[in-house]
């Protein structure tokens, strides 16, 4: 997956700060804007484009987005093929109805390659670029990216993957390899392996198994049965144990980290 973890700038070169938008707000123009622009993001093996998106209202200013087009995925052995856009997706809705605002806003669109991801850009704080100490702290921001990453088998949690915006709010992005139905942890978050998963947090997944029905529905819009249901056996186990999981220096490092 391309590292997404970039700055933005105008023809003079300066950097283009976008205002953040509700999320509300944010969902709307992601699905209805205008893509006025866009430039395609010349790194890894996925075709990636950051876009301009224009409401054409004088009073709004222009959002910033990033698409992935299902037509720019490179084919895997391991996830089925033009699904990563869906995954990113999924990735947004289940962050959003933990109440954990880990994902930026991301809808599925029509863009100029087609169908594919779109996701609000966020700004992020060049201080903390690859900044291992305060990705190392036990804060429960970070804890709640751990344990998201826990519960979606992500593969790819590279240090480039976690950003903290200019005020401060922590995110992930570039979440199209998650949701495998087999075990696929790679991480550079490591500080919690076999610490009790703080109270708050295992809360939040007992709210989320008994609203299972309601999250089923949500997910099986952009994931298959069997993944759901992967993903659901993930949440009850770590529920259950209360404990985050050993892991293994030799198979849960990503690629590239």
């Amino acid at each position: 997956m391309p590292d997404l973890h970039l700055r933005l700038h105008d023809d003079t070169g300066d950097d283009l700060a976008t205002p953040m938008p509700s999320e509300e707000e944010a969902l709307r123009l992601l699905a209805e804007a205008e893509i006025s622009a866009a430039t395609l993001v010349p790194w890894g093996s996925n075709y990636t484009f950051a876009v301009a998106l224009s409401s054409g209202n004088e009073d709004e200013e222009d959002l910033l987005g990033i698409y992935k087009p299902q037509l720019g995925e490179r084919p895997l052995w391991d996830f089925p093929d033009g699904t990563l856009y869906q995954r990113e997706v999924a990735a947004y809705r289940l962050s959003r109805r933990l109440g954990w605002d880990i994902v930026p806003p991301t809808v599925v669109r029509e863009g100029p390659h087609g169908v594919g991801s779109l996701q609000l850009y966020i700004e992020p704080d060049d201080r903390h670029e690859d900044d291992y100490e305060f990705w190392g702290r036990r804060d429960v921001a970070i804890e709640r990216m751990v344990l998201f990453d826990h519960i979606t088998n992500n593969a790819d949690r590279k240090l480039s993957h976690c950003l903290v915006a200019t005020d401060g709010r922590v995110w992930g992005i570039d979440h199209g390899l998650t949701f495998n139905q087999e075990p696929k942890l790679r991480t550079v978050l490591w500080q919690f392996v076999g610490e009790t998963i703080s109270s708050p947090l295992r809360d939040d997944l007992e709210r989320l198994l008994a609203e299972e029905a309601e999250v089923r529905a949500d997910l099986a819009c952009h994931l298959a049965s069997e993944e759901v249901d992967a993903f659901f056996e993930r949440v009850r186990l770590l529920h259950e144990r209360g404990v985050y999981p050993r892991l293994s220096s030799r198979y849960n490092i990503p690629f590239g980290w």
